[in-house]
């Protein structure tokens, strides 16, 4: 697993707003540990009214099937156990993106 793959993952608890479900999401980091740092993707454009949120348009490298959105304010660790298989990658330019997305968040 390597930074910017779109992996699916399975989230299924989940308490309040955070996502939950099979769903794809990006590969931030792989700790070399048993743990990941993954931000979680959805196709519901609602979340657009939150900050920290990137739009990802469906292509043959990330190969998603819609319109999407990376949740960076749902930047989560998640056992790797929960990763179901990778499906593609994010374009340089969209994981540029995100990264100043997640710096700035965070704030560093």
């Amino acid at each position: 697993m390597k930074k910017g793959d779109v992996c699916i993952i399975d989230l299924s608890l989940g308490t309040g707003h955070e996502q939950y479900g099979k769903r794809p999401a990006v590969l931030i980091s792989d700790t070399k540990t048993n743990i990941a740092i993954v931000v979680p993707i959805t196709s519901n454009s609602e979340v657009l009214k939150f900050p920290h949120t990137l739009i990802i348009t469906p292509d043959k490298q990330n190969k998603l099937d819609q319109k999407s959105i990376a949740m960076i304010f749902q930047l989560r660790a998640v056992d790797k156990t929960r990763i179901i298989k990778t499906i593609g990658k994010l374009s340089k330019n969209i994981s540029d993106d995100l990264d100043k997305m997640i710096r700035k968040m965070l704030d560093l």
